[in-house]
C-alpha cells in the first residue's frame, strides 16, 4: 500500500464526512441515488461513489466544485451544509 502523507489522511476522512451529509440529505428528502444524480447531470455510479467517499477502492473521491454545487441545489441545501467543518488543511508543506 502506497503511504500517505498527513494531509492525505485528512482528505480521505473529510470526504468520508461529505458522503455521510450527502447521504443523510438525500435520506432526509426521501429521494433515491439515481434520482439526486441524474438530477444533477451525474451518472448513478459516480454519485454513489461520492457517498462512499471514495473513487476507486481505497482512493478518495475527489469531487469537483460543479458536481457538489449541484448536487447541493438537487437536494435543496446550502453548499454548506454539505461541506464538514473543520476542512482539511491541503496546503503543500
Amino acid at each position: 500500500m502506497p503511504k500517505t502523507s498527513p494531509a492525505d489522511d485528512e482528505w480521505r476522512e473529510y470526504v468520508k464526512r461529505l458522503g455521510v451529509n450527502l447521504q443523510r440529505a438525500r435520506q432526509q428528502r426521501r429521494l433515491s441515488q439515481e434520482r439526486v444524480a441524474y438530477d444533477a447531470g451525474l451518472s448513478r455510479y459516480t454519485y454513489q461513489k461520492f457517498e462512499k467517499g471514495e473513487s476507486m477502492p481505497g482512493t478518495p473521491a475527489n469531487p469537483s466544485l460543479h458536481n457538489v454545487m449541484a448536487i447541493a441545489q438537487v437536494l435543496g441545501v446550502d453548499l454548506t451544509d454539505l461541506l464538514p467543518e473543520p476542512w482539511p488543511d491541503l496546503r503543500a508543506k
